[in-house]
């Protein structure tokens, strides 16, 4: 009998395997994206030390598009580009969460690199 895939299992393996190999520092934190199926939540986070740098998420107030799609993405991205820059982080490691870098993960990130951030 065929057993059905669990995707949410899937993810987190997938993103276990990509956390093996990168982490934040304080000179290149790591951009974490979470998706969720009515929001997305972004963070700029410092692994040595712990400690989340900058956050945004589509709850925000500056955030006009209160979904999880592709335009809510760009408002992000540009969003958490701009609290990064106004702390000084030029560049970041991007952690796609274990999602697939297609659509909305896509959109975040192409926004993020033209608000300034480097990845």
């Amino acid at each position: 009998m065929i057993s059905k895939i669990n995707r949410k299992e899937e993810r987190q393996r997938r993103h276990v395997r990509v956390r093996t190999k990168i982490s934040g520092t304080a000179e290149c934190p790591r951009l974490c994206v979470f998706r969720s199926n009515n929001n997305l939540y972004v963070q700029v986070i410092d692994d040595e030390k712990a400690t989340t740098l900058a956050s945004a998420s589509t709850l925000d107030k500056e955030i006009k598009t209160k979904h999880s799609n592709k335009e809510a993405a760009k408002e992000l991205g540009a969003l958490i580009a701009k609290r990064a820059m106004e702390k000084n982080i030029k560049t970041v490691v991007f952690d796609r969460g274990g999602y697939i870098y297609h659509g909305v993960v896509k959109e975040l990130a192409e926004a993020a690199r033209e608000g300034g951030l480097e990845f």
